[in-house]
């Protein structure tokens, strides 16, 4: 089985997603680290040299590569990943993959990118309350790709043990 999470920046995707294959004994891919290795350039430099329409066709490639590999594994998208280049239905599209949208609002998300702005170049000049905007019209206009997942877990108030446990519960 192959499970990928998807959600906002800031939800939980990589934190969770290690922890939960390595309690299933399988690999976890980071989307945004497949790419860096296979352009050998940071996400951040491939939008800067080559910019943002170049990223999302290689994201789309990556991510088939990755779908039509064998064997288990956890995938962690970017944020903005379901959003392009038809990405949700190629999802949508694999028998054996089981989309999980972790879902978290918007107080919960600023909250966790106001300590880590300084990682997130997109968001590392705003201050809280362009933040909650910023993070408010995002999510309104990513829902309606996020909400196809085959499965949500709201994220919001849980530890992560909490919200692995949830994801468990529904995989099972």
């Amino acid at each position: 089985m192959k499970i990928v999470l998807l959600g906002y920046m800031a939800s939980g995707k990589s934190t969770i997603g290690r922890i939960l294959a390595e309690k299933k004994q399988i690999s976890f891919i980071d989307l945004d680290e497949y790419i860096e290795k296979k352009e050998r350039k940071t996400v951040s430099e491939i939008f800067e040299q080559k910019g943002e329409i170049y990223f999302r066709k290689q994201e789309h490639i990556y991510l088939k590569e990755l779908l039509e590999q064998e064997g288990n594994f956890i995938l962690s998208l970017g944020g903005g990943t379901p959003c392009y280049a038809g990405n949700m239905d190629v999802l949508l599209s694999f028998n054996d993959v089981k989309s999980v949208y972790l879902k978290t609002s918007i107080n919960t998300i600023v909250d966790r990118l106001i300590n880590e702005k300084i990682k997130r170049p997109l968001v590392a000049r705003l201050n809280k309350e362009e933040l909650a905007e910023f993070v408010a019209k995002h999510l309104f206009e990513r829902s309606y790709f996020y909400n196809q997942a085959n499965y949500k877990v709201t994220v919001d108030n849980k530890t992560v043990d909490e919200a692995i446990e949830d994801l468990q519960s529904i995989l099972s």
